[in-house]
């Protein structure tokens, strides 16, 4: 047996396991060698038995052994012969097996429910979104149309023939370890057990439920798939009727010691300003967030004015996108004001955590020509002179999905570093070295 080392390879399997000489537990280290070839083959796929041994410094027997139990967990598959113009057989090339784990994320939101379901190499499957007033309908109703979704989405990749290795919900609040919204003042949520609720649906037992943050988990899709992917300190802004913020800090997640970082809307920036949902006056989304723009830009059609329809965010922007196609100029004035007001935020934030990058999302991103040519100008007057230099603001290319996204990738990535929480799905078999004879 391999044990792994600290620079993602492996030692020999005489190293010993402690200070006191007592042998590393061998449960533990066969999952971080799996871990290890499975990471690899996703990084550098399709790749064959020969080269993963070569990079990970595992012997050959050893990675047999271990794509052989990733086979039969349904997480690797053989693609083929790879000619590598050495001597012997040709080896069999793996990749990931996208077709049989997948991963779940959702979202729920002041006025609409997400899904999107990914395989392990994080590609879409399913994406849907459905417009629901999760603050007019209290945390029951939300739940169980939240249910509806995740039992629906479930459903249509079992008739693929796919399982979800989990399901992560992306909630706009404050969310504790044990999956409890603490709470979620756009939503009108306090202590509101979502994993449990959840758990007792009808979707599949063994399906583990996880739920966190919106805000944290867009800014984990931005930094691992986004316009700014790899980008070690980062700021993602949700723009959505409420705000929040993900914090990138040396290219981990910054969650605080409660996991309660990150929860930049409701800091009171205008202490002379409006009535906040969360019981504050002048917190920042009230300058910033949807609602803010829509009472702004479309006076007449308001949150909370007219008819009482759930309208998705999508809707609202279109109108507006339609009004400033027609010249109407309180369109430009009002997306200007959110700019300006971005940026006085966000200078706090770069004074405070020096990112290079503030990636704005939801509506943000679809009025940017508009809104990021105000908020860098006040940045850069408000902001300390050498961090405001090196960061910009930019627009997110992941839409209003970009939550859920995140939330998969929170999946996978669990998958990825544990595979033996995946099932079997059928008895391991022997594998075939490559370059050496059949038996």
């Amino acid at each position: 047996m391999d044990h792994s080392r600290a620079d993602g390879r492996a030692t020999d399997s005489t190293s010993r396991g402690g200070s006191a000489g007592v042998p590393a537990d061998q449960a533990t280290v066969r999952r971080s060698n799996l871990a290890l070839v499975l990471r690899h083959v996703g990084a550098c796929g399709p790749c064959t038995r020969s080269a993963v041994a070569t990079a990970t410094g595992l012997n050959k027997a050893t990675v047999t052994s271990l794509v052989s139990e990733l086979q039969a967990r349904g997480l690797v598959k053989e693609m083929g012969p790879q000619h590598a113009g050495s001597v012997g057989r040709p080896g069999v090339a793996l990749t990931l097996d996208g077709s049989r784990v997948g991963a779940l994320g959702m979202e729920v939101n002041v006025d609409y429910i997400a899904a999107i379901a990914t395989d392990l190499a994080g590609r879409v499957i399913i994406d849907r979104r459905i417009g629901f007033d999760a603050m007019g309908s209290g945390p029951e109703r939300s739940l169980d149309e939240l249910a509806r979704m995740a039992e629906r989405t479930v459903a249509d990749l079992d008739r693929l023939g796919i399982t979800p290795a989990g399901i992560t919900v992306a909630v706009p609040g404050l969310i504790d370890t044990t999956g409890t919204v603490v709470v979620a003042p756009n939503l009108g949520w306090r202590g509101v057990a979502v994993a449990e609720r959840l758990s007792h649906a009808n979707i599949a037992a063994d399906i583990p439920i996880a739920v966190d943050n919106d805000a944290n988990l867009a800014a984990l899709a931005e930094y691992t798939s986004g316009v700014a992917a790899g980008t070690s300190d980062l700021v993602y802004l949700t723009g959505e009727v409420g705000i929040g913020g993900g914090i990138i800090a040396g290219g981990r997640l910054l969650g605080g010691a409660d996991g309660f970082a990150g929860e930049v809307g409701h800091v009171v920036i205008d202490p002379t300003g409006e009535s906040c949902r969360c019981g504050r006056v002048g917190c920042w989304e009230t300058k910033v967030g949807l609602a803010a723009l829509v009472r702004m830009a479309t006076p007449d059609r308001a949150y909370g004015t007219g008819p009482q329809l759930v309208r998705d965010p999508e809707e609202r922007l279109a109108e507006i996108e339609h009004r400033r196609a027609e010249g109407d100029p309180r369109v430009d004035a009002a997306a200007a004001e959110v700019g300006r007001w971005l940026g006085i935020g966000a200078a706090m934030l770069v004074n405070l955590f020096n990112p290079r990058v503030i990636v704005l999302g939801g509506y943000f991103a679809r009025l940017a020509d508009l809104i990021i040519p105000a908020a860098q100008q006040t940045l850069a007057r408000l902001g300390m002179s050498d961090a405001v230099e090196r960061c910009r603001f930019v627009a997110s290319d992941l839409g209003f999905g970009a939550a859920s996204r995140g939330a998969a990738g929170v999946v996978v990535e669990r998958a990825l570093s544990d595979p033996t929480s995946i099932s079997s799905r059928t008895s391991p078999t022997i594998g075939v070295i490559e370059g050496t004879p059949m038996a």
